[in-house]
């Protein structure tokens, strides 16, 4: 078994995610999902494997799936997700095979995944930013047009 599949069978994991779903059952906008997580990684791994980063596989799964996890909590209260994400990540994390260096890196990356600044480095940081970027389909949303993303940011071609 893969180590990420810990991560989707753990019930704080599936309790944030089914959270997530009740807040965005009306959204306009690209929801929150497994199917979002998953091509986050997806995404990621052609990236990984066109760029020659290097990062394993299940390092890479374990930072998509987990990225939004907190998107409930920002609903909730306003604490911005990438916090909120991290801090459940951790505790999920935690029951896990990971290693303490695994873990740090896969939190780091959930961290500064809406960090501009980390767009270009060749980590997972870097990776599993512009993979949640790209995985975004702008060219075939029907909520484009009121889309709050810059017109340069919004992914208007086919990518892979």
């Amino acid at each position: 078994m893969e180590r990420y599949q810990v991560i989707i069978e753990n019930e704080e994991y599936i309790t944030h995610v089914r959270n997530i779903a009740k807040y965005e059952i009306d959204r306009q906008f690209g929801h929150h999902d497994m199917a979002h997580f998953l091509d986050v990684a997806r995404v990621g791994m052609i990236l990984n494997l066109t760029e020659d980063y290097g990062i394993p596989k299940d390092i890479l799964y374990a930072a998509a799936l987990l990225h939004d996890v907190g998107r409930d909590i920002q609903y909730e209260n306003g604490t911005p997700h990438d916090i909120a994400s991290k801090e459940i990540a951790e505790r999920i994390l935690m029951s896990t095979s990971y290693t303490d260096e695994e873990r740090k890196i896969i939190l780091e990356a959930i961290a500064s995944h809406r960090n501009k600044d980390v767009k270009d480095e060749k980590n997972l940081k870097g990776l599993l930013y512009r993979a949640d970027k790209l995985c975004r389909p702008c060219f075939f949303c029907e909520a484009e047009p009121e889309c709050n993303w810059k017109s340069n940011e919004k992914n208007m071609e086919l990518i892979w």
